[in-house]
């Protein structure tokens, strides 16, 4: 089977499961409950644009998604082996609709892990993240996100020595209004082969479904799919993508950028 085949098959497999993680254009990224080292730092960029996105805010005053470019510093600490503290400062846009440059809030972020999930053929965590907003970024000045981890590093014999994973973040969101039935569903999936230990091609889906007590119409809903490119250096860590969206309540061509460096503040073990 060639290269281009079975990406094509893996295309087809993910479209054929339920709909994968609101696409927050601050971060778009599957978790895979890897974390920074016990007494390391890592910082990771985040940036995104959105050539062709959707033209009008999706509420009163808000950043307008079409031409906008979004840029995101993430900072962890591996505290322990299974737990990493996480901080986003600053999330920033770049709106070309009027607004201009704006700081648009801060997270911080609380990841518990199976330990060393890199090397686990089935690894699981819990991310929570706590956000606070400015209101031309979100309609509530606060929100959370619950994103559960599940994954399979698997070794197929038909990829040879390539390595497949298979990932779900079966994600909930919550603006603290309406209880449990204002809760949000907003998963997201990758399906990713590593070529070897550098380099890894995905195809990931990120979808927001709307409220759990009432999925909003399917042309309402956010679902978005993507082709990545991951590099694993050893200094830096890279990942490319290109999403194109599928329905009205999505944006139609985003891109993103993303790289990150470990800093290892006590000296290497």
């Amino acid at each position: 089977m060639s290269k281009t085949t079975f990406l094509f098959a893996l295309a087809l497999m993910l479209l054929s499961l339920p709909i994968l993680a609101s696409a927050q254009t601050d971060e778009i990224q599957v978790y895979d409950a890897a974390i920074a080292g016990k007494g390391v730092v890592n910082l990771m960029s985040h940036s995104n644009f959105t050539p062709m996105g959707r033209e009008t805010p999706q509420f009163p005053g808000s950043v307008i998604a079409d031409h906008s470019f979004q840029e995101t510093l993430e900072w962890a600490y591996g505290v322990t082996d299974w737990f990493e503290q996480g901080l986003y400062l600053p999330v920033s846009t770049l709106d070309s609709q009027g607004r201009g440059a704006s700081l648009d809030g801060f997270k911080i972020r609380e990841l518990f892990v199976k330990p060393h999930a890199e090397d686990q053929t089935f690894f699981y965590g819990a991310n929570f993240e706590f956000s606070t907003n400015h209101l031309w970024w979100e309609p509530k000045r606060f929100t959370s996100e619950v994103r559960p981890i599940i994954g399979w590093h698997l070794h197929p014999a038909s990829l040879g020595k390539r390595q497949l994973d298979l990932i779900f973040n079966p994600i909930v969101d919550t603006d603290y209004t309406g209880g449990f039935g204002n809760l949000e569903f907003v998963p997201s999936g990758r399906i990713a082969v590593h070529m070897n230990d550098k380099w890894a091609e995905a195809i990931e889906e990120y979808s927001d479904f709307g409220p759990l007590h009432r999925f909003l119409p399917a042309n309402q809903q956010f679902q978005e799919l993507w082709a990545t490119t991951n590099y694993y250096g050893k200094v830096y860590s890279i990942e490319t993508g290109v999403g194109v969206g599928f329905a009205d309540g999505a944006d139609k061509l985003t891109m993103k950028f993303m790289i990150s460096r470990d800093f290892h503040l006590f000296g290497k073990k």
